[in-house]
């Protein structure tokens, strides 16, 4: 049976800053939620970057979006590499199944290669949807509901050396974004925020505290200077054995070991409470080989960041390798076809290159498992496993499986 026809294709064009209400109405109901406060509403107005937001549309009425922040984006070796941010994806669904999110896809990637940006991330309502387009789960994180009760802290020497002291988020922001911005080229994944994005730190309407606390701040301090900080707020609780509050962690970062544990005690001596609720923690954090019991923390794995290499020579080019490799990659990329084909990549601790070549196959993948693998967090040899990469060349899996790996799992600190 033909396809039935429902009309023009929508219009797909770049976002006016008139048409931004609009469009944010049309992303709000295709994610089924309420509106959001006026504080976040303004917050996500402010940041977007309307040159680089595409609308659908038919007629006047907007029935799809989809954005891309400009990041900077830490990968295995330091460096900061321009990656688009993919954002506010969204199809009305009276135009589902019409090629409109297919279209944005289309368009968004062939713009961002335009822009020499080698990389795009999102992260995904939906994971199913965007492994067709290239993108794959380079990161993963870790959310755990704490019984401080029952698991306790072995801290490290100099904890008891670190002053902690409570702020207003706001009145250390700029002390707190300093802490941050020196652990950014540390970690893979992480974002080096621009101006204006320090503000999504300290958002806090009331309507989304879900009856805890406003946000609080503890900065940790040495010597004079901030080396840590932690914001969180407390729901309060009570049960028939007494109080049984919650600490909802909001963001943590230090500087060195004992600032950290000097955080994380506090977390778990908060008075009234019983749990520590953590989400959206880097999966090698420091507090699981403290806790006297993690059975007590209900670690569970979550994927965060996918990763779609935009141009594959100079994403390879832009990281470094933590062993000599030297490998020819058979690149399958139906989508971005001036991906597709034969490239060599040599590198190491000191730097790589990468470039296009007529020499035979080593290692056949999709430019999905290359993002997948691209930070560091995911093996090339747990995806051969999976059947997703193929050995050409006896021994090439496992050199370029130890080449992409890194010492720091990769870690998205936020979301966008």
């Amino acid at each position: 049976m033909a396809n039935e026809q429902r009309g023009p294709a929508p219009e797909l064009r770049a976002l006016k800053p008139e048409e931004w209400d609009k469009v944010y109405a049309n992303l709000i109901r295709a994610f089924g939620g309420p509106p959001e406060a006026a504080e976040e509403r303004e917050l996500w107005n402010a940041l977007s970057e309307f040159d680089r937001f595409l609308g659908a549309w038919d007629g006047d009425e907007c029935v799809g979006s989809a954005g891309a922040f400009s990041f900077r984006l830490t990968v295995p070796g330091g460096a900061s590499v321009p990656a688009a941010g993919v954002t506010m994806v969204g199809v009305a669904a009276t135009h589902r199944r019409r090629g409109v999110l297919t279209s944005m896809m289309r368009r968004q990637l062939d713009d961002v290669r335009s822009w020499g940006e080698p990389l795009a991330v999102l992260t995904a309502s939906e994971p199913a949807i965007y492994g067709r387009f290239g993108y794959g789960a380079a990161t993963f994180q870790t959310d755990a509901e704490i019984d401080t009760a029952r698991a306790g802290l072995s801290v490290p020497p100099g904890t008891d050396d670190v002053r902690l002291r409570y702020a207003e988020p706001a009145d250390v922001l700029d002390a707190c974004e300093a802490v941050y911005a020196r652990r950014v080229p540390e970690r893979p994944g992480m974002l080096a925020r621009g101006p204006g994005w320090e503000r999504l730190g300290v958002l806090d309407p009331e309507s989304e505290r879900g009856g805890a606390s406003p946000l609080q701040c503890v900065v940790a301090e040495r010597d004079g200077g901030t080396v840590g900080y932690a914001r969180f707020r407390v729901k309060p609780s009570w049960g028939p054995g007494g109080p049984d509050g919650e600490v909802l962690l909001s963001a943590l970062e230090a500087l060195d070991p004992a600032a950290e544990a000097a955080l994380w005690r506090f977390l778990f001596d908060i008075d009234l409470t019983s749990r520590v609720v953590a989400r959206g923690r880097p999966v090698d954090e420091s507090w699981q080989f403290l806790v006297s019991d993690i059975r007590r923390c209900g670690p569970r794995l979550r994927d965060a960041l996918y990763v779609r290499l935009v141009d594959v020579g100079a994403a390879l080019r832009q990281r470094t390798y933590q062993a000599p490799v030297d490998v020819v990659f058979e690149v399958e990329d139906a989508f971005c076809p001036w991906n597709a084909g034969r490239w060599r990549l040599t590198g190491d601790p000191k730097g790589a290159s990468c470039g296009r070549t007529e020499d035979a196959a080593e290692l056949t993948l999709s430019v999905r498992e290359l993002g997948a693998a691209y930070l560091g967090g995911v093996s090339l040899t747990a995806l051969a496993a999976a059947g997703r990469v193929r050995e050409v060349r006896h021994g090439a899996l496992a050199e370029a499986s130890l080449a992409f790996g890194t010492s720091r799992a990769p870690w998205l600190p936020h979301g966008f």
